[in-house]
């Protein structure tokens, strides 16, 4: 990874942490441009580890979000800890490669859908997300010199680096004061990645540019999807007496 990459993590966190609807940073967030720009710039095969990956990064902000909120740890603390799970998971998914992708996209896919069924059940704070008061030049720093490290942490995971958290390690920081709405959003805008991954795992053998736009392809139109379906839901919230 270069510093192209390095910058645009820098730019996803910066506009992330001008977004004030939580919702709204988690959707930000769950474009796979690290994930496009890993592609890119290594030879990864990409396979069912990969979506396991994805479950991995659900996890990670997970982690940060109970050591922050329920046990009162600093949320540097948290970070690191959550940075600590993705790679004990990492490497551990990377120990029994390869994983055969349809069978794994199916075990995925309805983890997903139990997830998001036990969430649906549960009332969620949709309030805006707190407003940072630090300079901007400061928050800037603070974010390419997070960037720098956590692309350098990155590149140790082999295939599992597509997934990690290089935007998330800061974003959690930015979002800390509402990680679990955060955790929340992101378990549902979550899709469309693995849609992304599971597209460009099948067209890959063929041109990795090809396989990349149709991957964007298949994330836009679960992206769409999940944006109906949300729609629908709130309709039907709103009829209910």
């Amino acid at each position: 990874m270069t510093l192209v990459s390095c910058l645009v993590v820098t730019l996803i966190v910066w506009t992330i942490s001008l977004i004030r609807s939580v919702r709204l940073r988690a959707v930000v967030y769950s474009l796979p441009i690290p994930m496009t720009l890993v592609l890119l710039a290594t030879p990864t095969v990409v396979d069912g580890a990969q979506l396991l990956g994805v479950v991995a990064l659900n996890l990670f902000f997970v982690v940060v979000a109970v050591a922050h909120h329920r046990f009162g740890w600093p949320i540097l603390v948290a970070d690191a800890v959550g940075v600590a799970t993705y790679v004990a998971l990492g490497a551990s998914i990377a120990a029994v490669a390869p994983w055969p992708l349809a069978p794994t996209l199916v075990a995925v896919v309805l983890g997903w859908i139990a997830v998001n069924a036990v969430l649906a059940r549960r009332p969620g704070d949709d309030a805006p997300a707190r407003p940072d008061l630090r300079p901007a030049a400061v928050k800037l720093a603070i974010a390419f010199g997070g960037s720098v490290l956590t692309i350098a942490l990155g590149g140790v995971l082999h295939g599992l680096v597509v997934t990690f958290p290089y935007a998330g390690v800061l974003v959690a920081v930015e979002s800390r004061a509402d990680l679990p709405q955060f955790c929340r959003h992101f378990a549902y805008s979550c899709l469309g990645m693995i849609a992304f991954v599971a597209t460009f795992a099948v067209a890959q053998t063929s041109s990795r540019a090809a396989a990349l736009a149709l991957a964007w392809a298949a994330y836009a139109v679960c992206a769409g999807l999940l944006l109906v379906l949300r729609a629908a839901g709130a309709r039907v919230a709103r009829r209910r007496p």
